[in-house]
């Protein structure tokens, strides 16, 4: 790369800081919101941010506070963030003949898992798009048949198009106040939303191969196989775990099957949806506590999805038991993993736990700063809560967003535009390589556990 070009990182965090300012500033408008009533900067920025990292914090209801200007810039917002705004920049610019950048080339595939195939980086990209709103329209007419009667031709047909969109990017952004709740029981829309969340949470070399091998059967990748099994692990643990906690409490009263509908909904649309078709603030403790841990983990790279990614956990599984059997290398599905790929899913681990927890701190010190613990009731757990929510990028929420400071909001912001691009990438964006020399010194033994 010439020293010109500009650092690849740097352009992926500057292009999601451009789209964000561009969706606050069309927030801004008198036209985005009704009756000419203004809203402020910070609220615009916190939905222009939660809207573009695909996160789905609200702190102003999208189906009352906006007319359909707003609703559109707020849609529009969501599939540039989903997919990132660079893939649609090189798809344009192919259309138009014009040379990619080596630059330009760098973002992509990093925003892209790093994987573009044998088949190169344009027709990769054209084909993500495609499969995009190929996915996108088929969720919107099969909610739309759905709705159509219930809602009428014109509201359905708005409806359907954007919780397809919200549903495939993970951004979890509903027109109505409750989400998903008054469809709880409908199999078709929890079906459907269900399913373009999973295949929008997967990442696109997933879909890629599982496409393939319908058309010819051929061998999965190893990464291909690690996030299968544990996106199946995570779905099928997290619906067990959420029935076993609140069967007796926010499942109190459904019905059996509607106890594991809602059970399910919930274990995916926690790894950074964020619909919700019960209300959270009815969970225990404990409920919450699978939720948390759900949206820390996310979805899988090269996707819409955020936290620290399936693989992430799926290496950390894997590693810890092979080193309890007592093994030096961590095999599996018939092959052995790289170093390198350990320690990255360390780093990446040790990052997000350390940034939940400087979020969290720096959440409870704005917002809570003279409170005592009794005090604060349930406050503490509703702010670790929404710091895990919002660096997963997920969007659920116990009802604390709307009563945010504005200083909070801005951290929530923050939180959610390092969820979204991802804390070790920002901050490799603005760090400065060294120059010296990457040496090793002399290696000695230090005592851990």
């Amino acid at each position: 790369m010439k020293a010109s070009d500009p650092n690849p990182l740097r352009l992926l965090v500057g292009s999601f800081g451009v789209l964000i300012a561009a969706g606050t500033g069309l927030l801004l408008l008198p036209a985005a919101t009704p009756g000419g009533h203004s809203i402020t900067f910070v609220d615009a920025l916190f939905t222009a941010t939660s809207a573009a990292c695909v996160t789905g914090l609200v702190v102003r209801d999208t189906g009352t506070a906006f007319t359909p200007f707003g609703q559109v810039v707020i849609l529009g917002l969501i599939q540039l963030g989903g997919l990132g705004i660079m893939t649609f920049s090189v798809v344009i610019l192919s259309a138009l003949g014009r040379r990619l950048s080596l630059a330009s080339r760098s973002v992509m595939s990093h925003t892209l898992a790093g994987v573009a195939g044998k088949e190169g980086l344009r027709p990769f990209l054209k084909r993500v798009v495609q499969f995009t709103f190929a996915a996108e329209g088929a969720g919107a007419l099969v909610l739309f048949l759905r709705w159509r009667e219930p809602l009428g031709t014109v509201r359905a047909a708005w409806a359907a198009v954007f919780h397809s969109v919200s549903a495939f990017c993970n951004a979890g952004f509903s027109l109505w106040a409750d989400s998903l709740v008054r469809w709880r029981n409908d199999v078709v829309v929890n079906g459907t939303v269900m399913g373009l969340i999973v295949l929008g949470g997967l990442g696109f070399l997933v879909v890629r191969e599982i496409k393939r091998s319908w058309r010819r059967p051929r061998q999965f990748s190893l990464h291909t196989k690690v996030t299968l099994t544990t996106t199946a692990w995570l779905v099928g643990a997290g619906t067990i775990a959420v029935w076993i906690v609140e069967r007796a409490d926010a499942l109190d009263g459904l019905s059996p099957a509607s106890q594991f509908l809602t059970a399910t909904f919930q274990s995916v649309t926690a790894r950074t949806a964020g619909f919700n078709s019960v209300d959270l603030a009815e969970f225990t403790p404990a409920g919450l506590f699978i939720l948390m841990m759900l949206m820390f983990v996310g979805g899988s790279p090269g996707s819409c999805a955020g936290g620290v990614k399936t693989t992430t956990l799926g290496v950390l599984a894997l590693a810890t038991w092979e080193r309890i059997r007592g093994h030096a290398h961590v095999n599996a599905f018939g092959r052995s993993l790289g170093r390198s790929t350990l320690e990255n899913a360390v780093t990446i681990t040790i990052g997000g736990i350390l940034f939940t927890l400087a979020g969290l701190f720096g959440l409870l010190f704005l917002q809570a700063p003279h409170s005592a613990l009794r005090e604060m009731h349930g406050e503490f757990a509703a702010l670790f809560f929404e710091v895990v929510s919002a660096l997963g990028t997920v969007g659920l929420s116990v009802g604390v967003t709307e009563s945010l400071t504005p200083t909070a909001r801005v951290l929530v912001v923050v939180l959610m535009f390092l969820g979204r691009l991802g804390p070790l990438t920002v901050a490799t964006a603005l760090a400065r390589r060294s120059r010296e020399p990457d040496w090793k010194h002399a290696e000695e033994d230090v005592m851990v556990g």
